[in-house]
Order: structure tokens, then sequence, then C-alpha cells
């Protein structure tokens, strides 16, 4: 499909060239590292399986290095981006670097967490360099508000990574994995070296995988399982009876719940897959 110019990417020099001029210093408030090597957003695109068919929606675009690279392989790019001067350039830096799809190109000037609704049509794939700070959040405000969105692909935090993809048991294993879960098969795609980014960030990152799939089967709401995850989780070293007995009203209403769910008491929530917990909340309501 790729019709555009070998160059049209950004190398090294394009992204100081364009911060200069625009005056932009990477900011750590907002987790801002810019990815400098082509062959990287190349690789990222490849993993994430983007088809010609794809609307893909991009958060945090920054300079636009990644964006070109999705615009080379999709069918529309709609990028979110909330910082103003980073806003404002990128729609001219595709028109000059691949002006033959410039069209297929859509902003929302936006901070990710508050957007409702994206312009065309509803976006099939989410392809991102997460800023560090707001990765989890993020990821899972656009799993939760675009049902449509089938494959996901995230750069983040290699520890990020690690506890998003990790399974029950594993000591990493917690909130965001279990929540992350309730959408999707969730697996590790790679790692990515430091020195793909400017600034370099003093940690490495890792490629993560969201396949969707059905939300497990429960007549508790989603919000009602999140509240005994999240309960779970905020006194993990405690026995499930124990750690649930707020949510539950007391420990022995906990240990009622918990075993109308068939899962140990003693247990505790690293143990737990996202299915069990949403039996809990079953027993419980």
């Amino acid at each position: 499909m790729s019709t555009t110019e070998p160059d049209a990417l950004l190398g090294p020099a394009d992204i100081r060239e364009l911060a200069a001029a625009l005056g932009v210093r990477p900011t750590k408030q907002r987790g801002q590292n810019f990815v400098i090597d082509a062959n990287t957003v190349r690789r990222i695109v490849r993993t994430a399986q983007v088809r010609e068919d794809d609307v893909v929606v991009e958060i945090g675009p920054g300079l636009g290095s990644l964006t070109l690279a999705l615009l080379e392989a999709a069918d529309r790019v709609v990028a979110v981006e909330i910082d103003d001067v980073l806003a404002g350039a990128l729609p001219s830096t595709i028109s000059q670097r691949m002006p033959g799809r410039a069209e297929r190109f859509s902003l929302v000037h936006s901070d990710a967490m508050h957007v409702r609704e994206l312009p065309g049509p509803e976006p099939t794939a989410l392809v991102a360099n997460l800023p560090y700070n707001v990765a989890v959040p993020v990821l899972l405000h656009m799993l939760d508000r675009f049902p449509t969105i089938e494959r996901t692909l995230v750069m983040v935090q290699a520890e990020v990574a690690d506890r998003l993809a990790a399974s029950p048991g594993n000591k990493v294993y917690g909130v965001p994995s279990v929540k992350a879960n309730w959408y999707a098969e969730v697996k590790r795609a790679g790692s990515i070296g430091r020195n793909v980014f400017w600034p370099a960030p003093n940690v490495d990152s890792g490629l993560v995988s969201l396949v969707r799939r059905e939300p497990p089967r429960t007549t508790a709401t989603k919000a009602e399982v999140f509240a005994v995850v999240d309960a779970a989780f905020a006194q993990r070293r405690k026995t499930l009876r124990a750690a649930l007995a707020g949510w539950a009203g007391s420990p022995a209403e906990a240990e009622k719940a918990l075993v109308a769910a068939g899962v140990s008491p003693q247990a505790r929530g690293e143990a737990l897959t996202v299915e069990e917990f949403a039996r809990i909340a079953e027993a419980k309501a």
C-alpha cells in the first residue's frame, strides 16, 4: 500500500529541527520522549498488524514519528494530542511529508482522558507511544469508551508493560493486569531500547499487545467487579477475607461472598483471575 517517499518518516535530525523550530523541549511532566528512529516506528506498525482498512487512533503523537508510519499502512489515522504547540504543528508536518495521505489524517486537540468521541469512522485499532505517567488510565479509558477497537499495541515503560501482561500468581500482577484482562487478551510484544528516543529515558520500554475479547459472563456490572479488584489489591498482603471486609461490610460477609463464589477466603488477590473477581462481585450482588 505504501505510496510514500522512502524519506517521508522522521529521522533524528528532522525531529531536532522540528522541535527547535517550534521551541519544543520535551517535558517530564507530560512524559514526553520522542521516537527518533524510523525503523522502530515501522516495527511498531508491523507488530500492531495494522491493515489497509484500519482506522487507527494514536494517543500523544508528539512530533509525528509514529503518525507518519501509521499513515503509510492504515486507511485513516486519528491522533489525540493535549499539547497546544504539538497539536498546532502536526497537521502541517503530515501535509508536507505525506501530501498524498493528508486527507486521511484527523487531529483531536484534547486530553485523551476526556475524549468521548472521535471524528470519522469508528476506530478499529489503537497504536501509541503512551506517556509513562498516564499510560494505564488512558489505555483503560480508550478500551472502555471505544468498543470497536479490536487490536491495541502500546509502548510503555517496561515495568508497566510487565504489570499489564502479568498472569495471576506473578508478583507484579495487580489492578492494571486484571482490568486490562476484562477487555482483552494481553501479552508482551517486545522490548524497545532507550537510544531510539529523544531525550533518552532512564528506563527501558516495552510493547504490549491487547486483542479485544468478550468480558467475563457475569450478572455483575463492570463497576461492581472493578470495586472488588480495587479492594483486593488495596491491601494485597492480606487474605481476601480481611482485604474485602470493608467492601463487603464485615469479614464474615466477605467470607460468605467468597465461599459462594468458590474462592478460598484465605487466598490473596494476586492469585485470582478476572473471572473469579466477577464471581465474587456476583455473589455479593
